[in-house]
């Protein structure tokens, strides 16, 4: 059996990692954080499949397709968390279970970022733990796919 797919989808301006407000995101660059959500994934034995967009459509695209496709889920919506009905609206069109993620704790930040437009239509959030907020999303997603012999 082939192991649970997960896909990890993340918005605007975290092609900018690395190079952007060191105070709120980590130093290392979007293909670096790919690869540890493909390691992790590998290591809770899902297969991870990771896309980003600066494009609120192509974002809502990337919601219908994997949320088709893939098993669960893990999506950073960025900036459209707090502006985009569309984005809302493409979680709730999809069956897959779906854990929001940010690096930053949004709350702890300007005030337009407590408003999120995806809280009660996903399944989990996890923010505040850089890096670690997608690991933790995948250790979740893991645990509500079982151990894949179900």
């Amino acid at each position: 059996m082939s192991a649970p797919l997960v896909a990890v989808l993340n918005g605007p301006n975290l092609s900018r990692l690395g190079r952007r407000e060191a105070e709120h995101y980590p130093a290392l660059t979007l293909a670096q954080l790919d690869a540890v959500c493909a390691a992790e994934g590998e290591a809770l034995g899902l297969r991870v499949v990771c896309h980003q967009t600066e494009a609120e459509g192509e974002l809502v695209a990337l919601i219908h397709r994997w949320g088709d496709e893939a098993d669960a889920l893990v999506i950073n919506a960025a900036a459209y968390t707090h502006t985009s009905v569309a984005v809302r609206d493409a979680l709730l069109c999809v069956a897959a279970p779906v854990v929001e993620v940010h690096l930053s704790n949004p709350d702890a930040r300007e005030p337009f970022r407590r408003q999120n437009l995806l809280r009660d239509v996903v399944r989990a959030s996890i923010c505040g733990f850089g890096v670690d907020s997608y690991r933790l999303a995948l250790r979740g997603v893991r645990g509500w796919l079982g151990d894949g012999n179900a």
